[in-house]
């Protein structure tokens, strides 16, 4: 519900809510984008030239070359991407829970009073101080949100942590389940080329796996960090596809 209209429909809100979080991950993935096709298109030259520029430095001895920026900076990226990915997927489980908590106080109805308000933003407020494993057992323990999203998004915060404190290497103490892996599911475009050469390939959304065990380095080529985001946007996806549901659900419509 807008908190500052008591009037609008549920699934109007709930539909605006969704567009402006798949805007948002348009423009990281947009930006994403950018920072790739400008890493692969800078030349050496180029980059020797911008670093002279101010004709000093803040420690000229510990200046790296460019092969060593070029490995830094993807190495950045890389992190760069998959925490904005976490964040993103936590403030989906928010937006979403809201919605949960508000659809249960109003038995799913489109008006909503100050006191049915107040309850939801209080239960919200708890909500919000979950850890992100948390988030996702709490909603399938109180609405029934089963997601198949939930260990890939987990083992992205394992691969982030072992990008941060281990140089990308998964060491035992990440790792608290046997076997001593993570695995992530990511979204691609599979397309089905058509025999009919006038006919239009159609495509849809697969699951391409991929395992990193004890040991091993968490690495992604460029492509499969785009499809993170990718993976994000399906996630959240079904997520507000829930939050529908369950109001239908509440409504007695199913």
């Amino acid at each position: 519900m807008d908190s500052n209209n008591h009037k609008k429909g549920q699934h109007l809100n709930l539909r605006h809510v969704a567009q402006n979080f798949m805007d948002g991950v348009q423009r990281h993935a947009d930006m994403l984008a950018f920072n790739l096709a400008s890493r692969e298109s800078v030349q050496e030259g180029a980059y020797k030239q911008r670093s002279l520029a101010p004709r000093i430095m803040p420690a000229g001895n510990r200046h790296q070359n460019f092969e060593q920026m070029q490995a830094y900076a993807r190495d950045l990226l890389v992190r760069q991407v998959i925490n904005d990915s976490l964040g993103l997927c936590s403030s989906a489980l928010n937006n979403c829970h809201f919605f949960f908590a508000l659809i249960r106080e109003t038995n799913a109805s489109d008006l909503v009073d100050k006191e049915a308000q107040k309850k939801a933003e209080k239960l919200h407020k708890q909500f919000l101080k979950l850890s992100l494993e948390d988030k996702f057992e709490f909603l399938e323990r109180e609405y029934d949100v089963v997601s198949s999203y939930t260990k890939t998004i987990l083992s992205l915060v394992i691969a982030l942590r072992a990008l941060v404190e281990n140089g990308g290497i998964l060491k035992a103490e990440f790792l608290h389940t046997v076997p001593r892996q993570i695995e992530l599911s990511i979204k691609r475009l599979k397309v089905d080329q058509k025999t009919d050469t006038t006919a239009k390939a159609t495509g849809k959304m697969i699951d391409e796996v991929k395992v990193f065990r004890e040991g091993e380095a968490v690495v992604f080529s460029d492509v499969e960090v785009q499809r993170i985001l990718v993976t994000v946007a399906s996630f959240a996806d079904s997520l507000f596809k829930s939050v529908a549901g369950y109001a239908r659900k509440v409504k007695g419509e199913l």
